[in-house]
Parts: C-alpha cells; sequence; structure tokens
C-alpha cells in the first residue's frame, strides 16, 4: 500500500508541475498582444523579439544535457522552474527593448531546463504504472493553459497592468514548486547515455525530432499569434477567445490520447492528428469568421495536442540514449520550432498578410505524414508506450 500512495504522490505532485508550466506559459503567450501595444512593434518587429526564445533554449541545450546527467532530475526541475518565475515577473517590469530581449531569453533559458527534467521524470514515473499516464502529464500542462489564459482574461477585463499579472503568476508558481520538491520522485539519474554521441545521427530519434519541431511550429505559432490574429483579423475585442479554445481542445484531446492510441495506435494517431491540424487551419485561414475560427482552432488545438507526448514516450526507448537525453535531444527540435515559429509568422505576416501566414501550420501538418511514418520503419512498436 506505501509503494501504491508513494507513486500515486510522485504522480500528483509532477502532473501539478505540468499544470503550472501551462500556466506559466500561457500566461506569457496571452500577453504578447499587450507588450506588442506597448513597444510599438510591427509585425515583423515582434517577430524579431520573440526570436530571443530559442536562443535563449539552445543556450540552454548544453548545460540542460549536463544537469539531467548530474543530478536527480526533481533538482533542476524545482531550481529552474523556481528561476522561470522570476524571469516572467522581470518580463512585466521591462521598459525597453534590450531589457525585454534579456527577460525573454531567461524565460526561455530557464523554460528549457526545467521542461526536459520535467519530462525525463514523467518517464520513470510511467516505469512505475502497468497502465499508460504520460498522456494525463502533458493534458495537465494544457489544462494549466487553459487556466492561465482564462485568469488573464479576467485581468484583461479589469483592466489590471502586465506588471501586476507577472508578478501575481511568479509568485503563486514559485510558492508551488518550492512546496512541490520534496514530493518528487528521487532516484532517477541515469548512470549511462548521458552524452551526446558526435557521428552519424541516430535516425530514429532524429525522426522523432522532425515531427516534435514541425508539431511545436505550429503550437508555439498559435501559442503566440492568436490572440493576434482574433485581434486583427477577426476583430475581436476579447482576444483571447482563440487561444482559450486552442487550449481547452489541446487538454482534451491530451487526456483521451492514452485511450486512443490504444485504440488505433500511435501510427493511426500521427495522422490523425495532421488531418486535424491540416482541416482547422484550412477553415480558419479560408472563411475568417469568428465561430469558423473557433471551430478551426479547436481542431488544431485537438490535432497537436498528442504528438509531443508520443514523441516524448517513444524517445524514452532509445537504444543509444537515456531517458534524460533523448528527451533533450528531440526537445531542442522542439523547442527551436515553438519559439522559431512565431518570428516566422511576424515575418510573413509583415509582408504577406497574417491569414496567409497562418498557411504555415497546414504545411507542417501536412508534413507530419511522412515524416512521422519514417518514425516507425526505424522502430516498429505503434501500441507500446514506455
Amino acid at each position: 500500500m506505501n509503494d501504491i500512495i508513494s507513486k500515486n504522490t510522485h504522480r500528483i505532485f509532477l502532473s501539478t508541475f505540468f499544470f503550472m508550466s501551462g500556466f506559466s506559459f500561457s500566461t506569457w503567450a496571452s500577453r504578447i498582444p499587450t507588450i506588442k501595444m506597448a513597444f510599438g512593434f510591427n509585425d515583423a518587429e515582434l517577430g524579431s523579439i520573440l526570436l530571443a526564445m530559442p536562443v535563449g533554449s539552445l543556450i540552454g541545450l548544453p548545460i540542460t544535457g549536463w544537469l539531467v546527467s548530474k543530478y536527480d532530475s526533481r533538482i533542476p526541475l524545482t531550481v529552474g522552474y523556481a528561476l522561470n518565475s522570476l524571469a516572467m515577473a522581470l518580463i512585466g517590469f521591462t521598459h525597453n527593448t534590450v531589457a525585454l530581449v534579456v527577460a525573454v531569453v531567461l524565460f526561455a533559458f530557464t523554460s528549457r531546463i526545467f521542461n526536459i527534467s520535467m519530462n525525463t521524470q514523467a518517464i520513470t514515473v510511467q516505469k512505475l504504472y502497468t497502465k499508460k499516464i504520460n498522456g494525463s502529464f502533458h493534458g495537465f500542462w494544457s489544462t494549466g493553459g487553459i487556466a492561465g489564459v482564462a485568469f488573464s482574461t479576467i485581468l484583461l477585463a479589469l483592466n489590471a497592468s502586465i506588471q501586476v499579472h507577472f508578478m501575481i503568476v511568479a509568485c503563486i508558481t514559485l510558492l508551488m514548486a518550492v512546496y512541490s520538491f520534496r514530493f518528487l520522485l528521487k532516484g532517477d539519474r541515469s548512470a549511462s547515455g548521458n552524452k551526446i554521441i558526435i557521428g552519424k545521427p541516430d535516425p530514429y530519434i532524429m525522426c522523432l525530432g522532425i515531427v516534435a519541431f514541425l508539431s511545436a511550429v505550429c503550437e508555439g505559432g498559435m501559442f503566440d499569434w492568436s490572440g493576434i490574429y482574433f485581434q486583427q483579423v477577426l476583430h475581436v475585442e476579447i482576444f483571447t477567445y482563440g487561444y482559450l479554445i486552442f487550449m481547452l481542445f489541446m487538454a482534451m484531446s491530451r487526456f483521451l490520447s492514452d485511450l486512443i492510441i490504444g485504440k488505433i495506435g500511435m501510427s493511426a494517431t500521427y495522422l490523425m492528428s495532421a488531418l486535424f491540424i491540416i482541416s482547422g487551419i484550412a477553415m480558419a485561414v479560408i472563411i475568417p469568421h469568428f465561430w469558423i475560427a473557433m471551430i478551426g482552432f479547436s481542431l488544431v488545438g485537438f490535432g497537436t495536442a498528442s504528438v509531443i507526448p508520443m514523441s516524448y514516450s517513444m524517445a524514452g526507448n532509445s537504444r543509444k540514449y537515456s531517458a534524460g537525453m533523448a528527451i533533450s535531444i528531440i526537445a531542442t527540435y522542439y523547442i527551436t520550432g515553438t519559439f522559431l515559429g512565431p518570428p516566422l509568422i511576424g515575418y510573413l505576416a509583415h509582408a504577406f498578410g497574417l491569414r496567409i501566414a497562418f498557411i504555415v501550420f497546414g504545411l507542417c501538418g501536412l508534413l507530419l505524414i511522412p515524416v512521422s511514418q519514417l518514425v516507425f520503419k526505424y522502430k516498429k512498436f505503434e501500441e507500446e508506450i514506455i
């Protein structure tokens, strides 16, 4: 009974970290239109600011790999998350472009550290269970995102400043991280496979990385530009509606993902995800009306939701790398896509308009089909999730 209680406690508090991670990120993303207006950026200039995100994330690549090999994942997870809370508060109090870029780089850098650690711990906790639970962790991330957008919407309606908003969220998440630390799983540091092997790339990990990249371009772009799409294209005063429906259906899909994968397999789930993304973007771009866009954004959220949980789960079976290092490599693709997508959309929107720029997401969904199937050429386990 103690073992059952122990593993359930680990699961609950790790789920809390996933929830608060989604809450924090959606808080930042939902306020991007506020930052855009406050600094007077055009779409291209905003895209350049958002480019600071992948820079900070890539700086964290070697450091994250070293941390997950030297310490139990709960240590960089908690410390990274605490520092991420402080970086968020700093963003709210910047008053010039240089300070904003520095704060955004720190936010991305610390996000990199705790996200890799969090997903590494999730794979270890999954091994304590016979049933599939990995999708539920990401479901809590999306649920946190919904809560974050809802909270942002309330504060926007109350005309709360971004400084007050970010400070409140930073304090809540910081306290939660400190309290939850003692309940996280200990002793999950891997003794082998902790170094990146220079030479011929592992095709299995590389394909998973490209799949993650394509999905991340869609996710990152929707996170950062959905509010602006509703504001500029649809002329909706409360611009968080699109982001909220996107996150709502992403959360729903992630809680259902373990069941769906068990029924149709991962290969078919990748295909289904791609088709949802393509059809959702097509609806929103071709018919730019409020309710059509809401339906389209919900389909994109449902489609992107399962891709990353599946890819991280499959990474845990790498024969070449430890779970932490395999996730770190794939997360490099993912985070690069998450943070390169928004500036790319910004540049395209400045040149051709935001509706045309959103076609990029549909193209990424289309490419998901052949690349995801390549994964199963190298690893034949459609029904298996570790």
